[in-house]
C-alpha cells in the first residue's frame, strides 16, 4: 500500500519508513509496527482491535500484515459494500498491488496462497471472469436442492452413527468438520473420496502448517482423478456441469475451480455449523426459541452469519486508481482487506450488537458484488439440515464443560472453535435412509383398517424384520359391538407437510 506518507507514519515528516527502535516487552505499544500501526496478524483479540481502529480512524483504517506490509482494513458496512460492488475502482488482481511490485511481499510470505494470482474466477475480471464464473453459477443452479437436503439427512445419519452409542462426542472434530466434507464430495461427484484423510487434508491446508503443501497435493490428486473421469463420461453432478458448460473450461481450470469450491464451502460450512451448535448449547433462550417455534433453524443460521461470520476477513482487494473510501485517500495499487466480522457490527447499521437479526440477510458473511460466494445456498442447506437433524437424533444433547472453557484459534482469516464436547443419552444407530429421529423404540407404522386388530408394538432389533402376521378373515355371523377404537391420527396439516418437504422427505 502506498498512502500518503504522513498518514501512515505520523511522526515521519519526510515520509520515509526509516527503522525505529521497537518498544520494550510489556510496553503498551508492543506489537506496533512502523508509524505505530497495528499488526493484525499478531493481535490476540481482533474484535477488540477492530473497535479500537474504528474509534481512532473511522470506517477504513491503516494497518499491517505479515512482514509489516501495509494495508487498509475496511471496517464499515457501507464501505465494505462499496469495496466489493465497484469493480471499476477495486479488483482482486494482485498483480497491480504496489507492495508486491516493490518487493515488500516475499515469495515465502504467509499470505502468498491468498495473494498469488491464478487464472481462476476468484482473481479474474471482465470477460474472463464472466466466462469462468458463468460455468460455476450454472453448475450451482443445476443443483437439486430437495435432493441435496435428502442427502444431507443421510450424511447426518452416517456421521452420527459413528458416536451415538457412546453417549458423548466432540462436535467440532467428529461432526462439524465431517458433515460438510461428506456432502461436498457427493455434490462434486466423488463420494468415494470422503474419508478421515480427506477431512484432515482440508483442515491442514487451511491451517497453513508445514505439511499444507502435501495436503494440497492429496486433495488435488483426488480432484484431478474426478476431472479425468468426468471428462470421459460426464454425469449429472457439479463436475459434469462444469465440463459440459459452453465456457469450455480446460481440465486444469476445472480441477482448480473444484478445489476452490470444495475448500471454501468446506471451511465456511464447518465454521458455521460449529458456531450455530455452540450457540444452541450455551444459550437456553436461543434453544428454547428453536424448540418453541419462535425461531426457525434458517433464522438461527442467519443470526450466526451476523454474529460469527465463517471468514472474519477476505484478503484482498486492490485499488485500480486513486480514489477515496471512508474518508481515507486510497492510492492506485493499495491493498484493502474486506472484513465481514467488524462490518457486521458496524454501529451505524447495528447500534445494538446483541439485537436479533432474524430474516435480515444484509450481512457480509458471503461477500458481495461480482465475487460473492456462488455456493452460499449449498452451505446454508448443509448448516440448516445439519443442526436440525442432529437435534432430531440427540434432543437431550448438552455441553460437557463450562462455556468459559471453550476455546478458539484465531487468525486474520477466521475464528475457529477448537472443541465442542457434549454428552447425551446413548442411542442405537439408525438406518441412513430413514429420517433422523430420536424415537428409536417406536414401531414402524403399518396399514390397518377398522375391523382389523392394530399390530402389537415390537422393539426394533438388528435382526431382519419378520413378515407381518396374516389376518384372519372376519367372521360372517353378526359380531358383538366392538369396544371403542382410537381414531387414526388426522392427516398432517399443511405446515407439517411443508416441513417434511423442506427437510427432504
Amino acid at each position: 500500500m502506498t498512502p500518503e506518507p504522513t498518514s501512515l507514519t505520523g511522526d515521519s515528516p519526510t515520509g520515509t519508513d526509516a527503522p525505529r527502535p521497537g518498544p520494550p516487552p510489556g510496553c503498551p505499544a508492543h506489537g506496533k509496527g512502523p508509524g505505530g500501526l497495528s499488526r493484525l496478524h499478531e493481535s490476540e483479540d481482533l474484535k477488540k482491535l477492530y473497535e479500537e481502529l474504528r474509534a481512532e480512524h473511522g470506517p477504513v483504517a491503516p494497518a499491517l500484515v505479515h512482514d509489516d506490509v501495509p494495508v487498509w482494513v475496511v471496517l464499515g458496512h457501507a464501505e465494505n459494500q462499496q469495496l466489493v460492488r465497484t469493480p471499476a475502482q477495486y479488483c482482486k488482481d494482485s498483480r497491480i498491488w504496489s507492495a508486491l511490485g516493490e518487493g515488500l511481499v516475499k515469495p515465502d510470505h504467509p499470505l502468498m496462497p491468498h495473494i498469488a494470482w491464478q487464472p481462476m474466477c476468484a482473481h479474474a475480471e471482465g470477460d474472463e471472469h464472466r466466462r469462468l464464473r458463468g460455468a460455476i453459477d450454472a453448475a450451482v443452479a443445476a443443483t437439486d436442492f430437495r435432493g441435496l437436503r435428502r442427502h444431507v439427512n443421510r450424511s447426518v445419519q452416517r456421521v452420527v452413527n459413528r458416536f451415538c452409542e457412546a453417549g458423548e462426542a466432540e462436535l467440532v472434530g467428529q461432526y462439524a468438520e465431517h458433515l460438510p466434507m461428506a456432502v461436498m464430495c457427493h455434490v462434486l461427484g466423488m463420494p468415494e473420496e470422503y474419508d478421515d484423510r480427506m477431512v484432515e487434508a482440508a483442515r491442514d491446508m487451511i491451517r497453513g502448517t508445514e505439511t499444507a503443501i502435501a495436503s494440497n497435493a492429496y486433495v488435488m490428486e483426488a480432484l484431478e482423478r474426478l476431472t479425468a473421469r468426468s471428462r470421459a463420461q460426464p454425469l449429472d453432478d457439479f463436475t459434469g456441469h462444469l465440463i459440459r458448460h459452453p465456457a469450455g473450461l480446460t481440465d486444469e481450470e476445472v480441477a482448480q475451480h473444484l478445489r476452490v469450491v470444495l475448500i471454501a464451502a468446506y471451511e465456511t460450512t464447518a465454521n458455521l455449523l460449529a458456531n450455530v451448535l455452540r450457540q444452541v448449547l450455551i444459550d437456553p433462550r436461543f434453544r428454547s426459541q428453536l424448540n418453541g417455534g419462535q425461531m426457525t433453524v434458517p433464522q438461527a443460521v442467519e443470526q450466526l452469519l451476523w454474529d460469527e461470520p465463517p471468514f472474519s476477513t477476505i484478503f484482498a482487494y486492490f485499488a485500480k486508481q486513486d480514489t477515496e473510501l471512508g474518508g481515507q485517500r486510497i492510492r492506485k495499487g493499495d491493498g484493502l482487506v474486506f472484513a465481514p466480522a467488524p462490518a457486521n457490527v458496524d454501529p451505524r447499521v447495528r447500534p445494538d450488537p446483541t439485537a436479533d437479526m432474524k430474516g435480515n440477510r444484509s450481512h457480509l458473511a458471503f461477500g458481495g458484488g461480482t465475487h460473492e460466494c456462488p455456493g452460499q445456498d449449498i452451505g446454508r442447506v448443509i448448516a440448516e439440515v445439519g443442526v436440525d437433524a442432529l437435534l432430531m437424533r440427540l434432543p437431550d444433547v448438552e455441553l460437557s464443560i463450562e462455556e468459559e472453557r471453550l476455546t478458539f484459534t484465531e487468525s486474520l482469516a477466521s475464528r475457529h472453535l477448537v472443541e465442542l464436547p457434549v454428552h447425551f443419552t446413548p442411542r442405537p444407530q439408525q438406518d441412513v435412509t430413514q429420517r433422523p429421529s430420536h424415537e428409536n423404540d417406536a414401531p414402524p407404522q403399518q396399514d390397518w383398517h377398522i375391523g382389523v386388530t392394530r399390530p402389537a408394538a415390537t422393539v426394533p432389533s438388528a435382526s431382519p424384520a419378520l413378515p407381518e402376521p396374516s389376518v384372519e378373515p372376519p367372521v360372517p355371523h353378526p359380531a358383538p359391538v366392538p369396544p371403542p377404537v382410537a381414531e387414526p391420527a388426522p392427516p398432517r396439516g399443511a405446515w407439517q407437510r411443508f416441513l417434511r418437504w423442506w427437510r427432504g422427505y
